[in-house]
């Protein structure tokens, strides 16, 4: 096909090209016309699309399109450093805990003469800085033993993560694996190196363990068929005795003193008992060269009462209790943190009080205070403005507490989703002062939609008692005289936006059509 330009063809603007697509689907290429008359074939076309582009454009959303992080980076920055304000971060002081924090020192202190410490159990409610002081006290420990040239390791375990016998050994076992061949690689160098000068000179080897070159050589092959000897353990497919004994070997391979700290330790006992407590506070008995020692951080109180009286015994040697903080001790946290956190005058003077009475409403949360203080932050530099104000600390809080609800309906059980959205259904169709029977009828409608099991009317009952102590809903027993008493609900949370997250699940999704199950009331 030959390309060819139809100068007959009314054309509706010359300025513009054209691409038609002929009957077999090649293009045809019509040139265009500039104002000074000459035809403008397809290597010039690129130039007067390039030009145009940089020339701008008249639509006002490409406008909108361009310089956007431009626009959002023209505001000075609030934050010096926003890292201080998350709980990940441990910092160098610790306001208000020192007397727990030398209590861990004072038992942790033996692992520094090559004792074995006793074991520690840390108790508190969430934010009241467990794990931040003891993170503190373990970096410590270590700083002080390589200052003393003893050998003292501390291994972190997050068993709300790691919340499997088989688990807490693999990854420990992996940890001294990896520590050991490190080990083996710096000393195989360090022998190669004498190797090296004692070929130069005999006297290399003047006050050293070795007398010639082959009890070096022999030492090398000793160290790699060490090294060969270790085998990574796999996250599943083992025998939890042999991932054991794997986990025993890589410990005891050279003498160390190790504590184990295994945070949400009452997650790893109510997820598989407390045979993993047992094993480890059981091997002292069994090891040459290492003594182990366990420190566990708990936010229960009462988790001990399902273990076996000899873990018990064993496990809870020393016990540290982490009482939550108040208002005032909340803002001496919040004041250090934010001097480095906040650039200069960020904050103005009520934001700080502020953070504190709200976090100190749920239970001395540290935590809490710190996400109130760093999300206010954001919030005002979305706002592009100078300063963090009290309003935007009361915004931070309603953002808080509305993503802490997200994320509980988000998790909840199918069937609690189900019976949560038979009562969104039923409020937002104008039915107040809520029934259990009501809930059950139109529950068991969305059940048959979804081909979900139903369950007794008693379960329902149980699940929205659950609902209740998750702040969800409110339910309250009404008395009905004669006709006995009822429970009343109704929603503690968003409507809207507890419906969406509902929906956002596969399950709920495939529902049609929610109308004529709130029928369901009026026909039962």
């Amino acid at each position: 096909m030959t390309d060819e330009s139809d100068n007959s063809a009314p054309a509706s603007d010359p300025s513009t090209t054209e691409t038609s697509n002929d009957a077999d689907g090649s293009d045809e290429q019509l040139d265009v016309e500039t104002d000074s008359g000459a035809s403008t074939g397809p290597s010039d076309l690129d130039d007067v699309i390039l030009d145009n582009l940089d020339a701008g454009s008249d639509d006002p959303s490409d406008e909108a399109s361009r310089g956007l992080f431009d626009d959002l980076l023209e505001g000075e920055p609030i934050f010096e450093n926003k890292e201080v304000l998350r709980p990940s971060y441990t910092p160098h002081k610790l306001p208000h805990r020192e007397e727990q924090i030398n209590n861990m020192a004072t038992i942790l202190v033996t692992a520094l003469r090559g004792d074995t410490p006793s074991n520690i159990l840390i108790y508190g409610k969430t934010g009241t800085g467990k794990t931040a002081s003891a993170k503190f006290v373990s970096e410590e420990l270590e700083t002080t033993s390589q200052k003393y040239e003893v050998p003292c390791e501390v291994e972190y375990i997050n068993c709300e993560v790691t919340d499997t016998q088989y688990r807490v050994l693999a990854q420990l076992a992996n940890k001294f694996i990896d520590k050991n061949t490190q080990l083996i690689d710096d000393r195989i160098a360090e022998l190669e190196d004498l190797r090296s000068h004692a070929r130069e000179s005999a006297a290399a080897l003047e006050e050293t363990a070795f007398d010639s070159l082959d009890d070096i050589e022999t030492e090398i092959e000793s160290l790699e068929a060490d090294k060969a000897e270790f085998e990574e353990v796999p996250m599943t497919g083992w025998p939890t005795d042999r991932v054991y004994s794997s986990f025993f070997d890589a410990v005891d391979y050279h003498e160390r003193v190790v504590v184990i700290m295994l945070d949400e330790i009452d997650k790893l006992v109510e997820k598989s008992g407390d045979d993993t407590l047992y094993n480890l506070s059981r091997m002292n008995s069994e090891l040459e060269n290492s003594r182990v020692s366990i420190m566990g951080i708990s936010n229960d109180l009462k988790f001990t009462d399902f273990l076996d009286p000899r873990v018990k015994s064993s496990l809870g040697e020393e016990e540290i209790v982490f009482p939550p903080y108040d208002a005032n001790q909340l803002r001496d946290i919040l004041q250090a943190r934010s001097d480095v956190a906040f650039k200069g005058d960020a904050l103005t003077e009520d934001v700080i009080p502020l953070c504190a009475a709200f976090a100190a409403q749920e239970h001395g949360d540290a935590r809490r205070a710190l996400d109130l203080l760093r999300t206010a932050g954001e919030l005002a530099e979305r706002d592009q403005t100078d300063n963090v104000l009290e309003d935007h600390v009361r915004q931070a809080q309603e953002k808080i507490e509305l993503d802490r609800v997200v994320e509980v309906v988000r998790t909840l059980p199918t069937q609690s989703k189900i019976v949560l959205f038979a009562i969104i259904l039923l409020e937002k169709n104008g039915v107040h002062n809520i029934n259990t029977g009501e809930v059950f009828n139109i529950y068991k409608n969305l059940c048959e939609e979804i081909d979900a099991d139903i369950l007794t009317q008693r379960r329902v009952t149980d699940l929205i008692s659950e609902l209740d102590m998750l702040g969800i809903v409110n339910a309250v027993v009404v008395s009905k005289g004669r006709y006995g008493r009822t429970k009343e609900i109704s929603l503690s949370v968003p409507t809207e936006e507890t419906e969406a997250v509902l929906l956002s699940d596969s399950r709920l999704g495939d529902i049609d059509d929610v109308q004529p199950f709130v029928q369901a009331r009026f026909d039962n």
